[in-house]
Formats: C-alpha cells, sequence, structure tokens
C-alpha cells in the first residue's frame, strides 16, 4: 500500500482550524519553574529547563511488531543523563505524576489515561554516597541501597483511576560493570506483564533520539557543514513502556472500525513546592508542567515567548488562540531556508502542516492532501462536529506492520512510519523538514535538503521485543573514541518478563509557585538577617537599622 500525496488545491480549513492546528498554546501561563536544572523536548521552553526530573523529551507510539492487536507507547523524561552523573543518577520526580493521555474521539479530551507515581527506597541513610555497596545482580538484590518504585494507576472515559499495579521496581541507573555486571538482566526483571495483556517497563534507557541539533546555528552552519554529528550519542534518558491492547485505546473498544488514536505526555506538580521534600504525587493542588506530542514541534514551530504556555496547555484549548495561527500556516523554518540556502518556500497558507500536525490526514477536512490515513475523523464512530483540531502523535492501528521500514516514514512510502504514530527508528528531523519545504504537497522529495542532518539512525540498535529501547549507556559521553557503551546493547529486549500484580488533568491556566521562590524568599531572609546584624555591629545596638 503506498500513500500518494497530492495537492488538491488552494481550498484551506478555516483559521480557527489552522490554528488549533498550529501549536496550541492555552491562555495559562506558569510564572516560576521548578527550581531544578534540565531541559524539556531536549530543552526547548526556558520553564521546564530547569526541572529535568519532569521534562518529558519525546513520545513513541507504534503497532507492537511481535504482538498482533497491541499497540506500543514509549514516553521519555529527563534528557542528556551522562552515563557517569553519579552519585544520585537519575530518578523519577517522586512528588509529580507522568501520565499518558489518548483520543480516540477527537474531541481533543483523553478517553484512556494512564499515570505513573514513584517513590524512593533508600537505605542508605549516613553509612555511605554510593548507590550500591556491591555487585547487583537483581532488582532485590541487598546490595542495591537506592530504587525506585511506581504505582500505575488507568482511566477510561472520564471514570475515576483504578490501580492497576503497585511496587513494581524501576530498573536503576546504570551505574557501571562493576556495579552492574548485567544490566540486561536487571532491564528483563523490569520488564513486567500484567493481567489483560498489559506490559509495562520503567527505567534507564538509551535515548533513542537521534539527529544533530546544529540546526540552531542558522540551521546548520549556514551552508549544511554542521550536520554528521549526533548529538545526543551517549546519552540516557528515563522511560516508561506500556503495551496494551487495541480494545483498551480504540472508540467503542472496536480498533476495526475506529483504528485512529491520537496520543500526547504530560507531567504534573504541585503548584506549590518546596525544593527537596516530597509531597502526595497525586492528591492535592496541581499544575501541569510539560506537554508532549509531535516531535520538534515546541522546539522548532512555537516561538520563544510562547514555548511555556504550550508546556502548560490542553489540546481542547489549542484552537482558541488565533495570534498563534501563522505560526503553523506561515512557519518560521521555510523561510528562514529560503533565506539561506534559496530554496523556495512553499507558498503560503500550509494547510498541509495543519493536517500532518493538527487535524491528521484526512480528506475529511478539506485539507490539501489527498488521502486518508490518521485522523479521527476517518473512525466510523466519531461525531464530526465534535472533532476539534489540535496538537498530537496520531496513529492508525490498521496500518499494518512494515516488513521493511523506511526511516522517512509516510514521505518515503512507508504507511506506518511517522506522522503516523512514531517508531523508534523514525528519522524525524529528516522527515520534518522535507514536510517544511513542501514534499507532503508535491510527494517528491526535495533534492537539495534529501541529506537532510545526516544522521540517520540511533547509535544503539533497538530492540525487537517490549520495551524495544536499547540499554542505557555506560561510557562516558566525553570519553576519547568512546562508542556505544556496552555490547549488551544490541539485544536490549528481552521477551515478555514475568507476571506481577495487577483529578483530572490541570488546565496550567493559573500561576505556579515553585522552589526556587520559596528558596528565594528564605534567601532573603537570611540576608537580612545578616545585614541587621552588620548594622548593629557598626551603628551600636541602640542605632535602629532601617525599616521598609
Amino acid at each position: 500500500m503506498k500513500l500518494t500525496l497530492r495537492p488538491r488545491g488552494r481550498r484551506g480549513i478555516p483559521v480557527a482550524v489552522a490554528l488549533a492546528a498550529c501549536i496550541a498554546v492555552s491562555g495559562g501561563l506558569y510564572a516560576l519553574g521548578p527550581a531544578v536544572a534540565g531541559a524539556s523536548s531536549h530543552r526547548e521552553a526556558p520553564l521546564i529547563a530547569q526541572d529535568p526530573a519532569v521534562d518529558a523529551t519525546d513520545l513513541y507510539a507504534f503497532v507492537s511488531p511481535d504482538r498482533p492487536g497491541y499497540v506500543t507507547f514509549v514516553a521519555n523524561w529527563v534528557p542528556f543523563q551522562e552515563p557517569n552523573g553519579g552519585p544520585n543518577f537519575h530518578p523519577f520526580a517522586t512528588d509529580a505524576q507522568y501520565m499518558i493521555n489518548v483520543d480516540s474521539d477527537g474531541d481533543a479530551r483523553p478517553d484512556a489515561r494512564f499515570r505513573w507515581t514513584f517513590k524512593n527506597v533508600d537505605k542508605r541513610g549516613n553509612s555511605t554516597f554510593l548507590l550500591n555497596n556491591g555487585p547487583v545482580t537483581s532488582l532485590d538484590d541487598e546490595n542495591l541501597l537506592f530504587k525506585q518504585t511506581y504505582t500505575l494507576e488507568s482511566s477510561f472515559n472520564g471514570e475515576a483511576f483504578r490501580t492497576r499495579a503497585t511496587n513494581v521496581a524501576v530498573a536503576p541507573s546504570r551505574v557501571g560493570p562493576a556495579s552492574m555486571p548485567d544490566y540486561n538482566a536487571l532491564r528483563e526483571q523490569a520488564t513486567v506483564k500484567l493481567p489483560g495483556g498489559w506490559r509495562i517497563f520503567a527505567g534507564q534507557a538509551d535515548d533513542p533520539f537521534f539527529l544533530d541539533l546544529r540546526v540552531f546555528d542558522l540551521l546548520y552552519g549556514g551552508d549544511l557543514s554542521e550536520t554528521g554529528q549526533d548529538t545526543l550519542a551517549g546519552y540516557n534518558v528515563n522511560t516508561i513502556a506500556l503495551e496494551v491492547p487495541f480494545k483498551d485505546v480504540a472508540l467503542r473498544g472496536d480498533g476495526a472500525r475506529n483504528p485512529v488514536i491520537g496520543v500526547w505526555t504530560t507531567t504534573e506538580r504541585p503548584r506549590v513546592r518546596i525544593t527537596g521534600r516530597t509531597g502526595d504525587p497525586v492528591g492535592g493542588d496541581r499544575v501541569q508542567v510539560s506537554r508532549l506530542g509531535n516531535p520538534l514541534v515546541n522546539e522548532v514551530v512555537v516561538p520563544a515567548g510562547l514555548k511555556d504556555a504550550f508546556n502548560a496547555s490542553r489540546p481542547d484549548g489549542d484552537a482558541k488562540i488565533p495570534q498563534l495561527v501563522k505560526r503553523v500556516t506561515e512557519p518560521e523554518v521555510p523561510q528562514l531556508i529560503e533565506a539561506i540556502y534559496n530554496i523556495p518556500a512553499p507558498a503560503t497558507p500550509r494547510n498541509d502542516l495543519v493536517e500532518i500536525f493538527l487535524t491528521g490526514i484526512t480528506t475529511k477536512a478539506d485539507g490539501p492532501i489527498k488521502a486518508d490515513l490518521n485522523s479521527q475523523l476517518n473512525n466510523a464512530d466519531v461525531n464530526p462536529a465534535k472533532f476539534r483540531p489540535s496538537e498530537m502523535l496520531r496513529l492508525n492501528l490498521s496500518v499494518p506492520v512494515t516488513a521493511d521500514p523506511n526511516r522517512l516514514g509516510v514521505i518515503g512510502g512507508d504507511l506506518q512510519g511517522f506522522p503516523n504514530g512514531r517508531r523508534l527508528a523514525d528519522d524525524v528531523v529528516d522527515i520534518e523538514l522535507q514536510a517544511l519545504v513542501g514534499a507532503a504537497q508535491t510527494g517528491k522529495i526535495v533534492d537539495a535538503l534529501a541529506a537532510g542532518d545526516a544522521v540517520d539512525a540511533n547509535e544503539n540498535a533497538f530492540g525487537d521485543t517490549f520495551p524495544y529501547v536499547a540499554l542505557p549507556n555506560a561510557t562516558a559521553v566525553n570519553a576519547a573514541g568512546a562508542g556505544p557503551a556496552a555490547p549488551a546493547s544490541a539485544d536490549p529486549s528481552p521477551a515478555s518478563a514475568s507476571s506481577a500484580v495487577e483529578d483530572g488533568m490541570s488546565t496550567g491556566e493559573t500561576m505556579t509557585v515553585v522552589g526556587s521562590s520559596v528558596a528565594g524568599g528564605l534567601g532573603l531572609l537570611l540576608f537580612a538577617g545578616w545585614w541587621m546584624r552588620r548594622r548593629n555591629r557598626t551603628h551600636g545596638p541602640d542605632e535602629p537599622a532601617h525599616t521598609h
């Protein structure tokens, strides 16, 4: 089956739709980001870049290649983890909740929600600074002094969350060969099968995203000389992976009649947070601090002044900010490419991009791409009147698994690839560059940018069974001549492992007070106390200090 991408004329979908299509930004800005250090979607927004533990980097959604009738979601957080980043390494936040959201009917609201919360088991006390005091051969090894466990809950069609698993062990950060001589065994133990056919995993993994991030140096150096370097090679992330049957996420449980779903991740923090103090990750007043659907949207499409607002927004608000419509229909990147490389930017408005990122590819939205692929409007039981264009990663579950995948996905003639979901090996940078310069309109690759960023594959091989991601790297990123971390990464994924036991989203429309503000206030108080003591020493105890 081959998709032909041809223009259908200049009729565009309404501006409000195009806007939604754009990049969602709801009105809720949060003023101060949590005070730590880090990145989101690999450092795409100023505030979340200060809080790496809740910083979503990438989302993948694909039909499980080894298990017909099942879909896999892989969501990553905590970017740029240097393998030797001890002594605390890179745990999940214990006062946050991590979510995968699925919309099956196209109204831009979640119909299925999966929520993870984590807790620490720390036996170090005052006895050691080490994560382990000997070789770790199992997740319950007494030598593993610090570990995490998690609870997984699910909610369907707005019902209350139900606990699906508790006290499930997280695969720990990979300390090194002396501490963890067989890390693959730890990966296998952390891969759990639940009743209902679900498989789950949480733990550290190699960062599967591959690209040359020098795109920000005026699009690869102004002459395409700055390409071919995988910026993320050697770094790790924290991965949450979930595999469920189609019926659990398809509209009315029918993946045959209603095969298209939309997916995005969110992370929520307590609205008031004191740094260093763990809180209740589920209860209390919470605010959304990270949101992620399609790759590179917040990094490359959203302007700097709106990035934090995007992370606080919800898909059902995407169509309500008309001033943002031009960021999609008149995107910045093609104009830069034209100015730097003299490759003509396609005519605007770019309603082809609206389809790719916001409505899904369908003939039912009156867009320019003549194909029906991955819009919820193609589901038989969808009410078109309730459909809302919104930014999310859309996947058609009925597209057969490709025997010979093409890294360029749909643009390369492979209907199972991005933007129809996202597989681990999809080269989304090259795909999106081609889409931005008009390949989806013409059905032809733009030869002048055919090489893209010249990074065509991940440095470590992906697995062929759940959770599919490669093992985390153990070799320092800055080691001279260092290659991929460990030979075991070539076969990182175990077959299904041992069995185990079996409110609403924050709108982000209000101000967030975080640890940085608390710390700042304490700092001012300490300074004030010191200053007043100094004044007393200088002027004598009977001389009053200035008051405000």
